[in-house]
């Protein structure tokens, strides 16, 4: 199963990803856990994207999709895998669907958590509470949402437009919403 989950900030996709790849025995692999593995190892794909990150800056498309190209390789990738955080925007769909194209293994579905924009911020504003995250106001919450909103729906419209669409309802709890995205992967698959 080769996947893409999709989400707000605080729709709950780092836990769901966990659990929809240990059912599917794939990689969750997050472009947060890519770039501190090739930052930890001391790449030279790591060392470019420490400039950027230690600046404060976003890793530029060309190092990110690089360091996805090379992840997937990796051999544990073969049965599939579960990507989170990548694609972001249009032009690294059409990186990724090249990289699937070389490797002759197309997408299977790009599953979407949809969750109440006033649940999210709540969510958030209790995890910023919980964790000590003093950067996560309400204002910022909000400001992420937006730019979520606006780069996310060409991806959406994209995959939608594919028949790869798979939408789950990712209000509830962690079980709940796990059992609905397992029946909608299934009911996808046909």
């Amino acid at each position: 199963m080769r996947l893409i989950i999709m989400g707000p900030p605080g729709a709950g996709k780092g836990t769901q990803a966990k659990v929809v790849a240990a059912r599917y025995g794939v990689p969750a692999i997050s472009t947060g856990d890519i770039f501190r593995a090739n930052v930890g190892e001391g790449t030279p794909l790591g060392l470019e994207a420490k400039r950027y990150m230690d600046a404060g800056e976003y890793v530029p498309d060309e190092v990110t999709n690089q360091m996805v190209r090379d992840r997937l390789a990796e051999t544990d990738c073969e049965p599939g895998f579960l990507l989170d955080g990548y694609p972001r925007t249009v032009a690294q769909v059409e990186v990724l669907d090249g990289i699937l194209a070389e490797a002759h293994c197309p997408l299977d579905a790009a599953l979407v958590l949809t969750v109440d924009d006033e649940e999210l911020v709540q969510r958030l504003l209790h995890r910023a509470q919980t964790e000590g995250r003093s950067d996560d106001t309400e204002e910022v919450i909000r400001k992420r949402q937006a730019v979520y909103n606006e780069q996310t729906a060409p991806l959406l419209e994209t995959y939608d437009a594919r028949g790869l669409l798979v939408r789950v309802d990712g209000m509830g709890g962690v079980d709940e919403v796990s059992a609905r995205i397992g029946a909608a992967l299934d009911a996808h698959r046909g």
